[in-house]
């Protein structure tokens, strides 16, 4: 059985360029502590966008450029690369269908027993990408480190993690 942990959107953009809160600067050391002490495999997924955001339908109901391709605010947070034991997974959409894909083919080799969510932002990626898992390993435990979470405002945090509460996913440090 194994466990794998994904860092969700750990982007410089997050945490403290474009879209960075006060909150995502705070979660930096405990995801850095997190993913020091977590035993499985470690997955990122990073935000991508192209220049043309701005014209897409995400751009054009966030009119705030981020995250665009091999800019430095869509770069991984200097205090977590060194844990990328694999390239991040690249989503050009909130939830990523090509981490539900990796993570169902990781379960035929060896059983997946849980998956824990951890990053940025909990009512935007984290909760998109934790239910798809749900959907694509509906026998693996999802779980949420609550801690290891901020979202786009604190209230929105809360929301997203009692929806996830609802959907059977297990939320640790509230």
């Amino acid at each position: 059985m194994q466990n794998i942990l994904i860092v969700v959107d750990m982007q410089n953009d997050f945490i403290d360029g474009a879209l960075g809160t006060k909150e995502a600067v705070a979660i930096v050391p405990k995801v850095k502590e997190k993913i020091e002490h977590f035993q499985g495999r470690i997955i990122f997924t990073r935000d991508t966008h192209t220049e043309n955001y701005i014209e897409t339908q995400e751009g054009k109901k966030l009119p705030v450029p981020h995250c665009i391709k091999d800019s430095d605010g869509w770069q991984i947070s200097p205090a977590l690369t060194e844990f990328c034991q694999e390239p991040p997974i690249d989503k050009v959409t909130f939830g990523s269908s090509e981490l539900g894909a990796i993570l169902q083919k990781a379960d035929q080799e060896e059983k997946v027993a849980s998956i824990t969510f951890i990053g940025l932002c909990t009512d935007i990626c984290v909760i998109s990408n934790a239910l798809l898992a749900k959907a694509f390993l509906p026998e693996a435990e999802i779980i949420v480190d609550a801690s290891c979470c901020a979202g786009v405002s604190p209230k929105s945090h809360k929301n997203a993690l009692e929806a996830m509460k609802v959907c059977q996913i297990c939320i640790e440090n509230e």
